[in-house]
Parts: C-alpha cells; structure tokens; sequence
C-alpha cells in the first residue's frame, strides 16, 4: 500500500471509529448551480449546511476529489500549489462544534500521523476568542504558537451562501525554509498549511450581510497533497507517490534532463494537469469552447505545450494520463473503468490542439506582418487569438519576439480582465437568484413543514392540504407569461383588457401532490387546484427547494387560505406524453452507447410533452447508417413491450445492478433505479411508462453538434411520431406519383436527376466561361495596341466584370474599366476597375460611382461599383477614358 492510501485509510478509520459516517467522494461536477467544479470537500454537503436538506447522518468524513484553477498561474513553481487534489474532511451538522473538531484535528495529526505537536503553529481569527482559548487551555497549545489573522481566517465558498471563522494547523518545516516567526509573518516557504477547522455558522446573503445558519456545523479540510509530504519527511507534494511516476513519465516523453526552475515547473505542471484531466474526463467533462469543457481544454493545452517546450515530439497526453489512471485508481474506481474513454478524448483532443497550432501560427504570422511597421501585436488581437482561435499567448509573444516584435500585454490583460469580469457578473446573477427571496422562503418552509409528499408515481390527483399561498412581485412572476405561452397558445383569446393572462399569478405549496416538479429533464406538470370558490389553473411546477414542491399557476375566484383542503389533479393527456418520452430517453441513451460506444454520456436532456431532446457525448457527427441502428434498435426494443420497473436502493446497489449515474445530478442515500426493459438501466426519480410498448414508435427528426465533442438528438414517441410517419410517407408517395417510380425507386430516381442537374451546371459553367475568356480577348484585340480599355458590356454581373477585367488585364493591358447593365429588366449598374502601374482602381472607382448614382470600393489593382442609374454609363466611360489619358 502506498504511502498516499495508508493516509486515505487512515482519515477515514479514524473518523468512523469516532461516529462518522463514510461518505464516498462525490463527483468534480456539483449539482450547485452557482459553482462550476467541485472546489472544496464541503461542496457535496452545502444543502445540509444550509438548512435545505436535513443531513442523514450527524458527522460525517469524506476524502472528496477537488479542482479549481485560482491558484493554476503557479501550479509547479511552489512545493504546495495544484488544480487537483483530494480533500481529507470531517464535517459535522448541528452536532459538535469548535471543541470537538479541535480535537479530532490535533489526536489525529499528533497521534495517529505521529507529527511532532512542537512543530505545530495555529492560527485563528481576529475576533475568534473562543477558538484561541481551546487550543490553548484544553489542547495545550502554547499561546506564543497560537496567532490571530483577519480575513484569511474567515472561510467563505463563493460571495454568497456559507461561511465562518476558521482556524488553521501550520506546519514549521524548518528554519532553512525561511524566517521564523509564525505563519502570520513569515515570507518564505516555512511554514505549510495542513488543516483548515471552518467553524460553519454563518451565511452571506446577495446583499452582503451575514445572517446565522439554522445550526452551527462544522467543516473541516486537510489537503493529502498537503500533509502527506509532512507525514514522508520531504519538502515537496512533488516527491510523493502522488507526483513521482508522473515527472518521471513526463521526463520520459519530453527527453528532458534539465533541472532548472523553468524545466522543473514546466514537469510539475505536466503532472498535475494529467492527474486533473483523467479526474475530469471521467467524471463526464468533454473538452469544448465553453463552461467546463473550456477549462479541460485549456489544461489539456497547456499540459502539450509544456511538454513540447522541453522538447516532445511526440504524443504526450495519452501516455501520461496512462500513468496518472494507475496512481488513481485506488481511490478513484472510475478511472480504470473508464480508460479507454479516456485515452481516446485526450488522443483526438491533442490531435485536434496541433491542427490548432498550425492554423493559429498562420494567423499570427499574418498579424506579426501588420505588427512590423508599429513594432508591437495589438493585445486585442493577442486576445482575439487566445480566445477565438485557442493560441496561446505564450505562443504569439514566442513568436513575435523572434521578429523583434513585442505584444501588448497591458492590451491583453485588459481584454482579459474585461472577460472574467463578465464571467464574474454572471455568477452573480446565478448566485442572486440561487439566494432569491423565493428560495429563502421555500428553504424556510421545509424547516417548518417539511418536505412535500409526492405520490405522482401513482396517482394523477389527490385530497391535500394547503400549506402556502404566495403572490409573487412582478419580477418574480415573469414565468407566468413564458408558461401560458408554451402551455396554451389559444389562451390569447382569453386575455383580459390590460393584456394580461386570465388569473392572478399564484404560488400554492401543498403537504401532498401528484404534480411532479421539474427535474432531471423532465418539465413540471399541468393541471389543476381546486377548492369552491376557487381554481388555479397550474402552468408549471419546479422545486422551490429540494423537497418543497412549488405549483404555479393563475387564481381565478377567491383567495385560498392555507389550512384549506383542495383537489390537485394534474394533466393526465400531458403527462402520458411525458411518460412516453422520459422512458424514450432512456432507451435512446441505451442506443446511443450500443451502436456508438460507451464513451457517449450524457450532457443534458429534455423531456417535453410534444418531443424529446438527448444531449450527449461524441466526437464526430452521427451518420445516417448510424442514426438509423440507433432508431433500429430503440424501436426493436419497444417491440418486446418488456416491463419498465423501479427500484429504490441505495448507490452501492445500484452500481451494482450496473446503473448509470449522470454529472450534475444529485443523488440522496436512496435513490431510484429505473430499468427499461432487459438493456436499459439508470437512476432516475422521473416518471415513466408501465412496458416500452406504450413509447410507440420512436423517431429521430435531427441530429446536430452544440458544441465541441458534444452533440444533440431530437426525436419525437407516440402519435407525434406517427404522424411524422405518416408525413414523411406521405412525402415519399407523392415523390414517387411526380416522377413515375415505384416509392423505393424514388431515391434512386432523384439521385440520377441531380447527377444530371450537375452534369448540366458544369456544362453552363463550361460555357459561361468560354464566353467570358472570349470577350476578354475581344476587347484586348480592340485596344489595337493602347495601354488601357474602357468599354461597356451588358449582361454580366459584377464579378463577371470583374473577372473579365483580370482577363484584359493578363493580356497586356495596364487598365480595364468595364460597366454595364447585367440584366435588362432591372435597373441595377455594375462596374469592375482593373489597374497596374501607375493607376489605382479603387481612386478610380470612387470617381466614377457617383455618375451612375452609386458607390463601390476595393484594392489598388482591383475594384468594384454598383449604381442605380443605367443613362449615366456613358459618362462613366467617357470620364473613365478621360482620366486614364489623362494618367497615362
């Protein structure tokens, strides 16, 4: 066992022996919207830290799989600093609190890790008395080891939601790692952080203001990149089992020797990105131009061009994510499970980065000849290759210095800054309507109420009760609008005189429903409430919290009171159609990854009443054989009419029965195993048809790419298939009726008549040109010797003119102004300028447009015009004649 998986073991048995339970790492990517990658081990617990999920368990322990890339400028140029890594955690939900974690943290590092408690320093915040005095009197910690800082002692996750004081364990490596003195004053590299303890007990709201939590918890997090290298006795997370195989892997692909600063960051940094790619592309990241992919991309990238510095030659990813699958593997199952995936993402993106390369070094050799006269490459166009074209900037100041040319960095990180600002400014719109009044409010309803009962499986309408009525302010009842609009075009008729839709824009939360709220793809249901006096007409119903089931809709009538009992009955017609297409998803996902390949996952889905939309993992388009075995085999399987069946477990069983698991879905201790027939199993808490045999035929309308190795499969189940069926049928006879052919000889029919169409166009072509090279020479032969031709020539277009004119002109010829009326029943000009020597086209153009009431422009050598009025040609050609004479 490694020195890395005795620590994992060791954390965790720790812990469980003390209470806790073991929760196994949750994915990189989170189920919060408001966070791009999982950044920290409490990431998978900040519902229960919130107050809007109630914790199953009170403590907890994880070793939870990170990444984030705020630090990734000097990833390799310290001993602490990488975009992955491993979390160690212990948490606590309105269980123990400061003592408590104070003490586990110091029994478990002096105790168990046996590090020398003389070498510890701690840390706590400014205003943190409490803190200081347990580890001070119940710990034993001397007071002068013991130092107060400020905002690097208050912990937060992101500008809103959680947060607190922390106090954090430093470790003193020595004095010739720099000046002593505590963390708080020294410079240098002497003392390392090995546990932050996050007293959890507040929450920064959007406006800024913190307000205490529901219960205080607890949140702790010890980097294993970090203390492991404290544990082995060596400076640096560089000399562990961590790293080493994969600085000697990349040494190997590289050929590099070197061992200086630069050598040696550039192999740091090699390292680390294989460890975080692997994480990610397993976790479901495909690389692409935005959002997560983006990131993978650019550490994939950077992770080339390092090596390609030191001097490889070769493919370097592919052998170094091998390396880094072997040294994850025990502690991340999916790695070798999903290797071939792997291997094969990071060959086709490296391939896909070289052709990248080439092409961006072309564009930068274009700019770098504009840059010469100003001496500098605009930090706009800089940024407009990194960001557009994927060229690195490193590359484009590489490139121009070797041309004596320097780049306008200050450009640059200006247009940088302007990007992540932007990025900045949608986070907070993410954030601010996470933390919206509406959520607080439902957060606060499921503390005092509970969850709602949903017995939707089941049921399609049932007696409840009503537990809350809200009327939303304007801005928050903007769904009102977009609802009535998709739900029921017709209703326009039913709109009151201000315009607006029949009804008051209404929130009902009830103890019991059949409607299900919108989630994993599947849109909330429609229907009804209704109690006498009054009805609500439900347009959507969405998750006002996890648990707390929000129906909104217009009241008609009288207000409804809560306490009132009330008939909720959803729209049965609509929800079969959900039914029809949520289990066709399924089996469309099962398809994809049976005539594709287990690499397809899937990126996103909708499951509407009148279609479905799959978005999935892939790196090439879809042929058509191929979308018609995929449609083969989905429809075949519907044929069998086997049983759907649901099954609640918990995750352990149903990784087991070989469930698939989805990023950015969250997964409770139960979850729901839906299985669809014989080949078709995942988790899935939405509603489904009873055998596949309900589906109907299952059709695919288009396929399309929405992003980089990401594609999109629409399709349509039931009687909107049928009717496509038919539709298309239907096409197909009438083809076959126009053209005299039996309906399976259509294909073959149209196909020989666009071969024709097309031996046709190349004949016109053929002519056209001949034409054209004909007047050409007929009107050099007619300049019987001058340097220039003026001559009208009607019938042509503009780039005929001008192609003409380029004719004349290889004859011999200095200048050609041709102008013409390219066809009869319009009233359009065309003109075509064809200069050498000492004559400018487009001057010449700009001259003469006006006459004929239009404008044009082009080069020295060639230009173009157009106008609007035919009677002014003949000036145009005499005053042509005159300045050409003139000129000459």
């Amino acid at each position: 066992m490694s020195g890395s998986e005795r620590l994992r073991s060791a954390f965790t048995d720790f812990f469980v022996e003390r209470g806790h339970e073991h929760v196994p790492s949750a994915s990189l990517i989170p189920p919060d919207p408001t966070i791009m990658f999982t950044i920290a081990g409490m990431v998978p617990f900040k519902p229960y830290f919130l107050g809007m999920e109630s914790a199953p368990w009170p403590r907890a322990t994880s070793v939870q799989r990170c990444f984030r890339t705020l630090d990734i400028d000097v990833v390799g140029t310290t001993e602490r600093h990488c975009t992955f890594f491993e979390m160690l955690g212990n948490f606590s939900f309105g269980d123990y609190y400061k003592e408590g974690a104070i003490g586990y943290a110091w029994s478990f590092v002096t105790e168990t890790l046996g590090i020398d408690g003389q070498r510890l320093w701690i840390t706590v915040h400014d205003e943190d008395d409490e803190a200081e005095g347990i580890w001070r009197d119940s710990v034993g910690v001397p007071e002068g080891r013991i130092q107060r800082m400020g905002d690097d002692n208050f912990w937060k996750m992101a500008e809103t939601g959680p947060c607190g004081p922390c106090s954090e364990i430093y470790f003193d490596r020595d004095p010739s790692h720099g000046d002593g003195g505590g963390p708080a004053v020294s410079q240098g590299d002497r003392y390392v952080e090995i546990w932050n303890l996050v007293f959890m007990g507040l929450e920064r709201i959007p406006d800024g203001t913190l307000k205490e939590l529901p219960r205080r918890n607890i949140d702790t997090g010890a980097g294993l990149e970090r203390i492991l290298p404290v544990v082995e006795g060596v400076d640096s997370m560089f000399e562990t089992d961590l790293f080493v195989p994969l600085i000697d892997k990349a040494r190997s692909v590289t050929g590099s020797s070197a061992h200086g600063a630069q050598e040696t960051a550039a192999l740091r940094i090699m390292a680390d990105h294989a460890r975080a790619m692997v994480s990610l592309i397993a976790d479901g990241v495909v690389p692409s131009n935005d959002g997560r992919g983006s990131v993978l991309r650019r550490i994939v990238r950077r992770a080339i061009l390092k090596a390609n510095r030191l001097g490889a030659s070769g493919a370097v990813t592919v052998p170094m994510a091998e390396v880094a699958i072997e040294a994850l593997a025990a502690a991340n199952g999916a790695l070798p499970a999903g290797r071939d995936m792997i291997l094969a993402t990071l060959e086709r993106e490296e391939a896909g980065f070289l052709r990248t390369l080439q092409r961006g070094t072309a564009l930068i050799e274009e700019e770098i000849a504009r840059g010469e006269s100003m001496g500098c490459i605009a930090g706009t166009v800089a940024f407009t290759l990194h960001d557009t074209f994927g060229f690195p900037i490193e590359l484009t100041r590489e490139m121009a210095a070797e041309r004596g040319l320097v780049v306008d960095m200050e450009g640059f990180a200006q247009e940088m800054e302007a990007q992540r600002h932007r990025a900045r400014e949608a986070i907070k719109r993410v954030h601010a309507l996470a933390g919206s009044q509406g959520a607080e409010r439902y957060a606060g309803m499921l503390q005092a109420t509970g969850p709602t009962r949903f017995i939707g499986y089941d049921q399609t309408d049932a007696e409840a009760s009503v537990l809350g009525v809200f009327f939303p302010a304007r801005e928050e009842a903007a769904w009102a609008g977009r609802a009535v609009e998709r739900e029921d075009r017709s209703l326009e008729r039913r709109r009151g005189e201000d315009g607006s839709a029949e009804g008051r824009p209404v929130e009902v939360v009830l103890d019991t429903t059949p409607f299900y709220a919108e989630s994993g793809g599947q849109v909330g249901d429609s229907g009804e409430i209704v109690v006498d006096g009054a009805v609500v007409r439900v347009l959507d119903t969405q998750h006002g919290a996890p648990g707390v089931t929000v129906h909104r809709g217009l009241l008609s009538g009288r207000e409804i009171e809560p306490g009132e009992r009330v008939r909720a009955s959803i729209d049965v017609e609509r929800r079969e159609s959900l039914r029809r297409n949520h289990t066709g998803t399924h089996l469309v996902h099962w398809a994809l990854r049976s005539v594709l390949g287990d690499h397809v996952r899937q990126q996103g889905s909708l499951v509407a009443p009148g279609r479905l939309r799959f978005d999935f993992s892939h790196h090439s388009r879809v042929g058509g054989e191929e979308l018609r075995e995929i449609q083969r085999v989905a429809n075949y399987e519907v044929l069998t009419n086997a049983p759907v069946s649901t099954t609640v477990t918990d995750m352990s069983s149903a990784r087991s029965m070989g469930a698939l698991a989805f990023f950015g879905d969250r997964y409770g201790q139960e979850v729901r195993v839906v299985q669809a027939g014989s080949r078709s199993v995942e988790l899935c808490g939405g509603t489904h048809v009873g055998a596949l045999g309900s589906i109907g035929p299952l059709v695919v309308v288009s396929e399309s790419s929405i992003g980089s190795n990401t594609r999109r499969i629409e399709a349509l189940s039931g009687m909107p298939a049928a009717a496509m069926l038919l539709e298309r049928a239907g096409a197909v006879d009438s083809l076959s009726r126009l053209l005299n052919v039996e309906p399976m000889q259509v294909v073959d029919e149209v196909d020989g008549l666009m071969g024709a169409k097309r031996d046709l166009e190349k004949e016109l072509e053929r002519r056209r040109v001949q034409r054209l090279t004909a007047l050409a020479r007929d009107l050099v032969a007619s300049a019987g010797g001058d340097s220039v031709v003026v001559a009208r020539a009607d019938g042509l277009a503009a780039d005929e003119l001008r192609e003409v004119s380029l004719q004349v002109r290889g004859g011999g010829i200095d200048a050609v102004v041709l102008a013409g009326v390219p066809d009869p029943t319009s009233s359009k000009v065309a003109m075509a300028c064809v200069a050498a020597g000492g004559y400018d086209a487009a001057q010449l153009v700009k001259s003469l447009a006006p006459l004929v009431g239009g404008g044009g422009g082009g080069t020295r050598e060639v230009a173009v015009a157009g106008g609007r009025d035919p009677s002014g040609i003949d000036s145009v050609l005499a005053e042509a004649r005159r300045i050409l004479l003139a000129g000459a």
